[in-house]
């Protein structure tokens, strides 16, 4: 085989429309933007334009709080993290944020990784992350382990 003799697969590329570009192009004169009007013009830009009726997103009333420092924390569910130990992929004895990571269970660590509660848990594991639920800090306790909160500010 050269390369003068490679070719694409009958059908597999299609040429581009050429809009207007003579009547014979079939999107001739006009290019498909009918007659007059504003949006046959350039630099037409309406999105969200009602005709001067008070625009709905300006209509609604603005609610809450958006804080700009707030913290993105990567969840994770004590059951996740019983059936890692099951697989073998985690070692109970001492878990980690970077041994979350490490074992695929987490893909990052965004602002700290926090334990939630839902699922069985069975294992006696020694965890530590940035945050945990209440519930999951009893389940792991309950199971015979210890779930350690690495920075008290953190986990707010």
């Amino acid at each position: 085989m050269k390369l003068h003799e490679l070719s694409d697969n009958p059908g597999a590329t299609k040429k581009r429309m050429r809009v207007a570009r003579g009547p014979g192009s079939g999107k001739g004169k006009m290019g498909g933007r009918g007659i007059k009007g504003q949006k046959s013009r350039s630099g037409v830009s309406i999105n969200g334009y009602e005709g001067g009726q008070m625009p709905l997103y300006q209509r609604l009333p603005k609610r809450g709080f958006n804080k700009p420092n707030r913290k993105a924390f990567a969840v994770v569910n004590l059951g996740l993290i019983q059936k890692f130990i099951d697989l073998g992929r985690l070692d109970a004895a001492s878990i980690t944020e970077d041994t979350l990571v490490s074992s695929g269970l987490i893909r990052r660590k965004k602002d700290g990784i926090r334990v939630l509660a839902k699922g069985e848990f069975t294992a006696k594991a020694t965890i530590s992350v940035t945050g945990a639920s209440a519930a999951a800090v009893e389940a792991v306790a309950k199971a015979g382990g210890a779930l350690t909160v690495a920075t008290a500010a953190a986990a707010e």
